[in-house]
C-alpha cells in the first residue's frame, strides 16, 4: 500500500487475548484493500491505552479478556475518543452480550465464525459512523433488556446481595448468617425477588442467573 493509500486506509487495532486469533483476524483486515492494523492489544486495559495512542478509526475489540468488562471499555472509548467506532467480535453470541454492547454504545456485534468478507464489510461500515446491529440482534437486545436488565434494575441493593447468595445455593437461615440479619428478613426479600423476576423457585432463580449473566450479575469480579 503506498504512501497516500495508507493514509486515507482505515486504522483497525485489534483486542483479543489469544495471539493465534489475533493473527488470522489481522491476516483478514490486511488482505482487504483500504484497511490496515495499526496495533493489537492482549486485554482491555492494553486496549484503552493503544487507542488513545493510536487513534483508530475501529476498534475490534473481543467479550472475553482480561481487564475491564468490556461494555466498560466500550463506554470508556466512546466518551473519551468517539472518533473510535468499537465493533464487537466475539464467538458468544449470546443476548445478555447483545443488549449489554449496545447500551454501551457499539457500532456492531460480529461473530468470529462469520465470513470474513461481513468482518471486513462491518469494520469499514463503523469506521464510517454506521450501525450495523441487524434487525434479529435488535429485537433479541430489546427483549433481554426487558425481561433481564429493567427487573435487575428494579432490585433495591439489599435484594441483589441476597439474589447473589440464592444463586449461590445457600439457604435462608445461612443468608441470614451472612448478612447479619434475620431469617425473617431474608424470606422477606426472596418473596420480593421472585415477584419482580417473575421466578417461583429458587432453582429458577440459580438458572436465570446462570442464563441470563454469563459472566456473573453487575458488580461481581470480573472473570477475564
Amino acid at each position: 500500500m503506498g504512501g497516500s493509500d495508507a493514509r486515507r486506509a482505515i486504522g483497525a487495532l485489534l483486542a483479543d487475548d489469544h495471539p493465534t486469533i489475533r493473527a488470522g483476524i489481522r491476516a483478514i483486515l490486511e488482505a482487504a484493500p483500504g484497511v490496515r492494523v495499526v496495533g493489537e492489544a492482549d486485554d482491555g486495559a492494553e486496549a484503552r491505552r493503544l487507542t488513545a495512542a493510536l487513534r483508530p478509526q475501529v476498534l475490534l475489540l473481543d467479550l472475553r479478556m482480561p481487564g475491564p468488562r468490556p461494555e466498560e471499555t466500550v463506554a470508556w472509548v466512546r466518551a473519551r475518543h468517539p472518533e473510535t467506532a468499537v465493533l464487537v467480535l466475539t464467538a458468544y453470541d449470546l443476548d445478555a452480550y447483545l443488549a449489554r454492547m449496545l447500551a454501551a454504545g457499539a457500532a456492531g456485534f460480529v461473530r468470529k465464525e462469520d465470513a470474513p468478507e461481513r468482518l471486513v464489510a462491518a469494520a469499514c461500515r463503523v469506521a464510517r459512523g454506521e450501525v450495523v446491529f441487524d434487525r434479529d440482534q435488535l429485537a433479541r437486545a430489546c427483549r433481554w433488556q426487558r425481561e433481564v436488565g429493567d427487573r435487575w434494575e428494579s432490585l433495591t441493593g439489599r435484594e441483589r446481595e441476597v439474589l447473589r447468595l440464592l444463586a449461590g445455593g445457600l439457604s435462608n437461615a445461612a443468608i441470614a448468617e451472612t448478612l447479619c440479619v434475620r431469617q425473617r428478613t431474608v424470606e422477606y426479600h426472596v418473596t420480593h425477588i421472585h415477584q419482580k423476576l417473575d421466578i417461583a423457585s429458587r432453582l429458577e432463580v440459580a438458572l436465570w442467573v446462570r442464563d441470563e449473566w454469563p459472566d456473573g450479575l453487575p458488580g461481581d469480579e470480573n472473570p477475564g
